[in-house]
């Protein structure tokens, strides 16, 4: 059976994906190759025609995550009140339940960082939430306020996907929420 001309291509896309999604909801380490290109219902060996390394992986699905996000802030910060809207969206239940869609930064730079692989992905969506939020704010002091929210919001929402008890996580979610 031969196949369209755009076929590679698109199955490239589609591992990057739903790399994308198994990386942010269950972790670099633990998403196996094998049992993601079985998600798609392609073969293990097939993985070595798309990618030269699962690192190689990582940075494209780190660079659709992020994509996949920016859209999401943008939306965000055209609002009115996007830094409420925005804190709110980071700390909401839908976020800490769907790690799969939301930003992957909780799940993917803490893991990263322990396999001692920096990435410029993550420094570019870094930069482009701290600039999104930075506009938001008055004075000579943004930039640094900047860091000290989303770090905060990074923080929180890993501490609280880690927490057994809804009562725990609710109230992580809503103590960072009002301070922010």
């Amino acid at each position: 059976m031969r196949y369209s001309p755009d076929h590679k291509a698109l199955t490239h896309q589609r591992i990057i994906k739903e790399a994308a999604c198994l990386f942010r909801r269950d972790g670099i380490g633990a998403t196996g190759l094998q049992p993601l290109m079985k998600s798609l219902g392609l073969t293990h060996g097939g993985f070595y025609a798309h990618f030269a390394s699962k690192n190689e992986l990582v940075e494209k699905a780190l660079q659709q995550a992020a994509f996949e996000v920016d859209g999401l802030c943008a939306d965000i910060f055209s609002q009115p009140q996007p830094l409420h809207v925005f804190i709110d969206a980071y700390l909401s239940q839908w976020h800490v339940t769907s790690p799969h869609e939301g930003c992957p930064l909780p799940t993917m730079s803490a893991e990263m960082a322990q396999q001692g692989h920096a990435s410029p992905t993550t420094d570019s969506v870094i930069n482009a939430r701290l600039k999104q939020i930075e506009s938001t704010l008055p004075g000579t002091e943004a930039q640094d306020q900047s860091i000290m929210i989303f770090a905060s919001l990074v923080g929180a929402l890993v501490l609280a996907r880690s927490a057994e008890s809804d009562t725990l996580r609710e109230k992580i979610l809503d103590v960072t929420r009002k301070t922010l």
